[in-house]
C-alpha cells in the first residue's frame, strides 16, 4: 500500500513545486508536510490557502486511496475548507482520514496545522468526497 501511494504521490508536479513530502501512510490514514516557502505566501505573508487546500486535498484523497484495490484511482468530487487561524511558521502538516468508505463515494476529512518551535497549530479543517475512478 504505501509504495502504491508514494509512486502515485511522486507523479504529482504541484506537490513537487511545494517542497511537500509524504510523511505517514497507513489504511484510512495520511499525512503529507510542506515547508512554507516564500514563493507559496499570500500578501500578508501567511501561507496562501491554495498551499492549505494543496495539501489537505492531497492528504484526504491518499487517505482515501488506501481503502482501495489497486485497479482503482481516486478524484475529488467536492471538498470544503474552513480556514480556522493564520498559517503561519515554518511547515504545514495535513492529515488526512476517511470518514466513510464506500465503493461509489468516499466521504473524507483532513485537518491542516502550521508548525512553529515544533509546536502545532490548527489552521485548516477540510472534508469532502472522493470518487473512485479506473486506475
Amino acid at each position: 500500500m504505501t509504495n502504491r501511494i508514494a509512486a502515485s504521490f511522486a507523479q504529482q508536479s504541484m506537490m513537487t513545486t511545494f517542497g511537500a513530502t509524504l510523511d505517514a501512510v497507513e489504511p484510512g490514514l495520511v499525512t503529507i508536510s510542506a515547508p512554507i516557502l516564500p514563493g507559496c505566501r499570500q500578501q500578508q505573508g501567511f501561507a496562501h490557502a491554495a498551499l492549505t487546500f494543496g495539501l489537505g486535498d492531497s492528504a484526504a484523497g491518499y487517505a482515501a486511496l488506501t481503502t482501495l484495490p489497486d485497479d482503482q484511482e481516486v478524484v475529488t468530487a467536492e471538498i470544503k475548507i474552513n480556514l480556522t487561524a493564520p498559517a503561519t511558521g515554518e511547515r504545514l502538516i495535513a492529515k488526512g482520514r476517511v470518514i466513510k468508505p464506500g465503493r461509489r463515494l468516499i466521504v473524507v476529512t483532513s485537518e491542516v496545522f502550521a508548525v512553529t518551535d515544533g509546536r502545532e497549530t490548527l489552521v485548516a479543517v477540510l472534508q469532502g468526497t472522493m470518487v473512485p475512478v479506473k486506475a
